[in-house]
């Protein structure tokens, strides 16, 4: 535990959403291996960036390659990656980025720990949460199986990998998620549609000139 700190104020929210024209949250996708989180994760990236939003998609592959190397997949060390990665979103967030996470985040303590660091704020701040979208992109075990592109869920039915979750580990499906996808009968462009959709309902996508 950090000890003998303080926190330091600057720039409140609304006056670096002024300054940027926009405002930041987060997206957080949740799904199963091979659901189609990151494919929809980098559409929607792409359709926000043309729209001239700032925003920013953070791997669940990519950042063990450097925030999170030295996690493995037990309980433990994937409530650690969780909240890593919820800490890094809520940062873009403020910044008045759109963060945009895409993590299989099996467990639903450890996802509304991300969603409640977003509610929290400092005290005496006059900032407001930060806005928080769960997405779970629901796929059937078997059609993954059918799609498993990297060759995960063959090798955790040989016994190969242990703890993979919808095999050997559990996945905790998300009840009240802001946004609920069925990826085996949902395109990617449909996707995009679903969530610019909602995001634009929030008031989200205002970019004010």
């Amino acid at each position: 535990m950090s000890t003998n700190i303080t926190w330091h104020s600057g720039l409140t929210r609304q006056e670096r959403s002024e300054l940027r024209k926009q405002k930041g949250c987060t997206v957080w996708f949740t799904g199963l291996s091979a659901s189609g989180k990151s494919t929809i994760a980098i559409a929607l990236e792409q359709h926000l960036l043309q729209k001239g939003l700032a925003c920013y998609r953070l791997d669940g592959d990519n950042v063990r390659f450097g925030l999170n190397k030295d996690l493995g997949f037990s309980p433990k060390d994937r409530e650690e990656n969780i909240r890593r990665i919820a800490e890094v979103a809520k940062l873009f967030a403020d910044s008045t980025t759109m963060a945009l996470t895409s993590f299989i985040s099996p467990y639903a303590a450890d996802r509304q720990l991300a969603r409640d660091l977003h509610s929290a704020v400092p005290k005496d701040s006059s900032d407001s949460p930060l806005p928080f979208i769960e997405v779970f992109v629901d796929i059937p075990v078997a059609e993954a199986e059918k799609r498993d592109p990297k060759g995960l869920y063959k090798k955790a039915r040989a016994g190969e990998i242990k703890e993979f979750t919808g095999i050997s580990a559990p996945y905790e499906a998300p009840d009240k998620a802001e946004v609920h996808i069925h990826s085996e009968r949902t395109s990617v462009e449909e996707a995009v549609v679903m969530i610019t959709t909602y995001l634009e309902e929030k008031g989200l996508l205002e970019v004010k000139s």
